[in-house]
């Protein structure tokens, strides 16, 4: 039986991977070399903090912030900033539509990206934005 906390971050996976079903969706991926067709999100397990802790029960309240690093390069119908718009506007709607990650979290929510274009010599640039969700849950273990 896994973790809380992973079957968190398995819920973000899958619906990272539903709601972009063209991108690739990997966790903790150190950065690539190449940007696929599609896009690439990268999920970072993040730091779930500080909880709040509740003493009758005992029980512990994350709000765990998942960092996602994604990536788009132009493709023939769409410049790179109109994918990777299209893309956060994918994953917004996902959140929006499922904010308790199927009843694993008390709250889901997405923050705001930071955009940025990457450049490398000899190869076609992307388009890159770092975001987050941040999933508010309790637990009864801390390690669990």
């Amino acid at each position: 039986m896994s973790s809380k906390r992973e079957a968190v971050l398995a819920g973000v996976l899958a619906l990272l991977r539903t709601a972009l079903p063209f991108a690739e969706v990997k966790r903790n991926l150190a950065k690539p070399e190449r940007i696929p067709p599609g896009g690439l999100v990268i999920v970072r397990d993040g730091d779930p903090g500080e909880p709040e802790v509740l003493l009758s029960p005992l029980t512990y309240l994350y709000t765990h912030r998942i960092a996602l690093e994604i990536a788009a390069r132009e493709s023939g119908s769409q410049s790179r900033e109109q994918a990777l718009d299209a893309m956060l506007a994918a994953v917004g709607a996902a959140v929006a539509a499922d904010r308790t990650l199927g009843g694993l979290c008390e709250l889901l929510e997405a923050e705001a990206p930071a955009t940025a274009d990457v450049e490398a010599s000899g190869a076609q640039a992307v388009r890159w934005a770092d975001a987050a969700i941040v999933a508010s849950y309790a637990t009864i273990d801390p390690l669990n």
